[in-house]
């Protein structure tokens, strides 16, 4: 017989193994209609859900393509401003064949975590791809676009209201990796993604998020706490 401690974790560890098996036989996409938090947008990025505590959820994220660009700025508003309009130029356009195709969400800005409060910094913006063209998106016609590949993935993910602010961001970036510290969890410590949903002209009911990127097997639950982790939920959300 094993020790009680030693029996839960291999059960966790077990699970954890199990929900990934089942995603990825299951996963149908990663590019579908919008629900739930993503109204404005036809097309979301999709995601499994593999736990929730008070504090944060753990997703898992199939690989995706997407549209990029980097600016270089003192705030993240300002970088994601002169980011997004060239992004916005693709779509409506400003592509190979001049190719124009529908806003999707979330937006992600790749923000580098040695950022300093009054220092400028790179802000890389993403834009999801539509699912018609994640395998062969027409070129774009400005040299600072590029595309991104997205691989396989696990993210701890904080989410909160309002606008996605560097004050408010960071803010909620602080939270989360405090609670991520205080559980021992393995993440990505370079850079974080702040990801919007919503345009400029909604003004309610908001939803913002931060991304760390998970290394190893994703902390589910208190490791001093012995009782059973979380429900895992393994319905598609997006």
């Amino acid at each position: 017989m094993c020790r009680s401690v030693i029996c839960v974790s291999s059960s966790r560890a077990f699970t954890y193994l199990l929900v990934i098996w089942v995603l990825a036989i299951s996963a149908q996409g990663s590019v579908g209609t919008s629900t739930s938090f993503c109204t404005e947008s036809k097309e979301c990025l999709e995601y499994e859900l593999i736990c929730k505590t008070d504090e944060y959820e753990v997703r898992h994220y199939s690989p995706t393509r997407w549209i990029s660009t980097d600016a270089e700025a003192y705030f993240m508003g300002v970088g994601a401003a002169m980011a997004f309009r060239r992004l916005f130029q693709y779509i409506t356009g400003a592509n190979e064949g001049g190719v124009q195709m529908e806003m999707t969400a979330p937006v992600l800005v790749k923000i580098p975590e040695d950022s300093k409060m009054w220092g400028p910094a790179i802000y890389t913006l993403n834009f999801l791809l539509p699912a018609a063209y994640q395998e062969n998106p027409p070129a774009p016609t400005n040299d600072k676009l590029y595309f991104t590949e997205m691989p396989h993935m696990d993210v701890y993910v904080r989410t909160y209201g309002g606008w996605m602010l560097s004050i408010d961001s960071r803010s909620h970036t602080y939270l989360l990796t405090a609670e991520l510290e205080r559980v021992r969890a393995t993440y990505n410590h370079s850079y974080h993604y702040g990801v919007g949903y919503d345009s400029p002209l909604k003004l309610l009911n908001r939803h913002n998020e931060v991304w760390y990127v998970a290394e190893g097997q994703p902390v589910c639950a208190d490791p001093q706490d012995s009782s059973p982790s979380p429900e895992v939920e393994t319905k598609r959300r997006s």
